[in-house]
């Protein structure tokens, strides 16, 4: 099992839940987070003065999924999330070893 993790744009957020939605992933968590990469922060003035904006907003998605569904869920979330420009985001992926579904005990990849 992997665990999938995605930092996307908020505003995509939507497309990626019903792309997922399509494919029948059966949830995710979402987080809203803040941060930087590349395109590190920016300078907005307000009532004349200018300040810099380091942090920039994120969603952060985080999935487990099966070993044989993991590059079908990491290209669907790619397709959807992407827009072309910078700060598009990252999706990294990380080993579970195991899963257990609180309210049945079901465990592995039944509680997926």
């Amino acid at each position: 099992m992997k665990l999938i993790t995605a930092v996307i744009q908020p505003y995509r957020l939507e497309q990626v839940k019903r792309a997922l939605d399509d494919i029948e992933h059966p949830g995710l968590t979402v987080t809203e987070v803040k941060g930087y990469g590349a395109q590190k922060g920016h300078s907005e003035v307000y009532r004349g003065n200018e300040f810099r904006i380091d942090f920039r907003p994120k969603v952060r998605i985080e999935l487990i999924v099966t070993d044989e569904d993991a590059d079908g869920v990491i290209a669907t979330i790619v397709a959807a999330a992407r827009t072309g420009s910078l700060g598009d985001g990252k999706i990294w992926t990380q080993e579970i070893s195991n899963v257990v579904r609180v309210r049945t005990g079901e465990r592995g990849n039944a509680a997926v």
